[in-house]
């Protein structure tokens, strides 16, 4: 263990010793402590007294990551357990929150908190963040509460994360971000209740260190200042689902999504899923993908069709993006259109476009993540189960083919 790390365990090992003893942490005791960290982040949630008090973060990632009942949730550097608890409750008796610290009196003082609120679904389990003592791929969500900033090895951290979140599995947690213009000498130079947090990084290096672990949708966002040229930060993520090449194997899976998206009766101008012949023959054999579970099976697919046998348009193709209703929100759409971006790319394809109904809100918003642009709405032009519908065009142009969409120049 690095000295830094010691510190930072008796650190917290001394005020876990004073919250078992009834007599408080003893680390929110600066001027505005209690007005930027801790409890004063949990109004609203019916919390006891004496596990509030235990609360040292500098937010509430129960409010970044969204859990839904039946999840596994990690939460690093768990503390006094104030979050595992609360995440033991929104994941339901199906679910499972798992809290990891490296001080042996946090553990106690977490499993005795768990066990005085009758939580059955909470365990506790000692380790550090640079090394979880879990399998891979084994945790929906992983949340932290001003815990990463203190390690001195980030980029061992976010691995970590990485490797024991499943594919599609989010990261949604709180933590210290510097301002750009913090020096060095002035991160040696803290005091008080950041004493510990000289390590802090800015919100470019944190989305950098993300990026180099794998992770995709990265959102980092400064709340309140809790320090000197140190702010509190909501940081969310998600580790991509594998995107693989979409193979026969695949075809019962991939008209299942497509008859459950045609059903919802704003997917497309047809209303039932072809056989696979007829699907394979009218769709290019390259650029077809498969988004997969970790029990490899299909969440989403993604094909594209020619647009015309002239040889001008040999670079434009017309794309379609179904995913499996129970997979909604987890990031397989955007997964999968990205995948398809470097896909056609890298065959020299320069336009990838379609046309969305109106009122499909969602595929729209997609769309506009993965970099696709609305030309324009054509009105009236074809006939859906008896009514008239418009359609929303949209193309995607290649930068890398160098004739990018105008506003993207």
């Amino acid at each position: 263990m690095s000295p830094d790390q010691d510190a930072v365990r008796e650190r917290y090992a001394t005020a876990a010793r004073r919250a078992l003893d009834g007599v408080g942490t003893g680390l929110l005791a600066g001027d505005g402590d209690t007005e930027r960290l801790g409890a004063v982040h949990y109004a609203g949630e019916d919390i006891p007294a004496e596990v509030s008090a235990t609360s040292l973060g500098c937010g509430n990632p129960l409010a970044v990551a969204d859990l839904h009942p039946g999840e596994t949730v990690l939460d690093l550097g768990s503390g006094g357990g104030l979050d595992v608890l609360l995440s033991a409750r929104r994941v339901g008796p199906a679910g499972r929150a798992i809290g990891l610290d490296m001080t042996d009196d946090m553990l106690t003082l977490a499993r005795r908190h768990a066990e005085q609120a009758g939580v059955t679904n909470a365990e506790f389990v000692k380790g550090t963040i640079e090394r979880i003592p879990l399998p891979d791929a084994s945790v929906d969500v992983v949340i932290s509460n001003c815990v990463i900033a203190l390690s001195s090895d980030k980029p061992a951290v976010f691995a970590e994360i990485a490797r024991v979140l499943r594919p599609g599995g989010r990261l949604g947690i709180t933590d210290i971000v510097a301002d750009d213009t913090l020096t060095d000498a002035e991160r040696a130079d803290r005091t008080g209740v950041v004493e510990c947090l000289g390590g802090a990084l800015t919100a470019d290096r944190y989305r950098a260190l993300l990026r180099d672990a794998g992770f995709a949708g990265i959102d980092v966002r400064l709340t309140h200042e809790v320090g000197d040229k140190l702010h509190s930060a909501t940081i969310r993520a998600t580790r991509p689902h594998l995107v693989v090449p979409m193979t026969a194997d695949h075809a019962e899976q991939v008209l299942t999504i497509y008859q459950a998206g045609l059903d919802t009766e704003h997917a497309s101008f047809e209303t039932t899923a072809p056989d696979w012949a007829t699907w394979d023959a009218v769709h290019l054999p390259a650029h077809r993908l498969v988004a997969l579970d970790a029990t490899g099976e299909v969440l989403g697919w993604t094909a594209v069709s020619a647009v015309s046998s002239r040889c001008v348009y040999a670079g434009v193709v017309e794309h379609s993006v179904y995913v499996r209703p129970s997979a909604h929100g987890q990031g397989v759409g955007l997964a999968l259109l990205n995948a398809l971006i470097r896909s056609t790319e890298n065959a020299g394809i320069w336009t990838i476009q379609s046309g969305i109904f109106p009122e499909n809100t969602a595929s729209r918003a997609l769309h506009r993540r993965a970099g696709f642009r609305e030309l324009g709405t054509r009105e009236r032009i074809g006939r859906h189960h008896g009514q008239w519908r418009d359609v929303v065009m949209i193309e995607r142009r290649s930068a890398a083919s160098g004739i990018a969409s105008p506003e993207n120049r």
